[in-house]
């Protein structure tokens, strides 16, 4: 799980993944989604080197509440996020053949959309990403900010995370480069065919004080 990420953009001293959504940080909401998924044995938290601790507890804690017995380590992340999965990846035992790379920032991700994910991959896809539906007519412009194509919007999906990938197609693709927004972008690179699976609306990022309050709003809401 990547948790490195700083919390400016929130308007916030602390890391985003350390920042308090109806009094338990970021970090602690999306470890309950992933620890609370069966298929997850083992679980890697990327963390700033000054949270590492806290970021131990808060696991420590998800763990007991869900009842998880999953083997969690906490590890210290690098400059870009492509380091930070990288570390973790290199945090893994042997026996692991199947990794999730998950974002601490879509805390609110169900557990359903975790499962689809492991199901997908363990059937035979070496990289799965969850999307859902592009609602808005996108144009593509140029650096003049002139319309050069309007993609059919059909054929879109705004992709989230968890994704999944066969554990040797991903360490391949971070062993040429770790420059990319997403690692199912760096599995592209490599010829490789990536599987999206219907995602969830509340996996969404939470990224502005905005994103905050409709998280918070959705915690309220029973059944979320």
């Amino acid at each position: 799980m990547v948790a490195a990420g700083s919390g400016s953009r929130l308007g916030h001293p602390l890391p985003k993944a350390f920042v308090p959504l109806a009094g338990v940080p970021i970090l602690g909401h999306a470890l309950r989604g992933v620890l609370s998924s069966p298929g997850v044995s083992e679980v890697v938290v990327v963390a700033p080197a000054a949270h590492r601790g806290e970021a131990q507890d808060v696991a420590a804690a998800v763990c007991r509440e869900v009842g998880s017995v999953a083997d969690v380590t906490v590890v210290v992340g690098g400059a870009e996020r492509g380091d930070s999965v990288s570390a973790g990846l290199a945090s893994l035992s042997p026996e692991v053949e199947i990794v999730l790379v998950h974002d601490a920032a879509r805390c609110l991700t169900p557990v359903a959309v975790f499962e689809r994910v492991v199901a997908a991959v363990a059937a035979g896809a070496v990289a799965v990403v969850p999307g859902t539906a592009v609602v808005d007519t996108v144009k593509q412009v140029d650096e003049q900010g002139l319309v050069v194509a309007t993609p059919e919007r059909s054929s879109l999906r705004a992709v989230q995370t968890p994704q999944g990938f066969r554990r040797d197609v991903l360490e391949r693709a971070h062993a040429v480069s770790s420059a990319a927004t997403d690692d199912a972008g760096l599995v592209e690179r490599l010829g490789e065919r990536v599987l999206v699976v219907e995602g969830d609306a509340r996996a969404f990022k939470v990224t502005t004080p905005d994103d905050l309050e409709t998280a918070v709003r959705l915690l309220r809401t029973p059944g979320t």
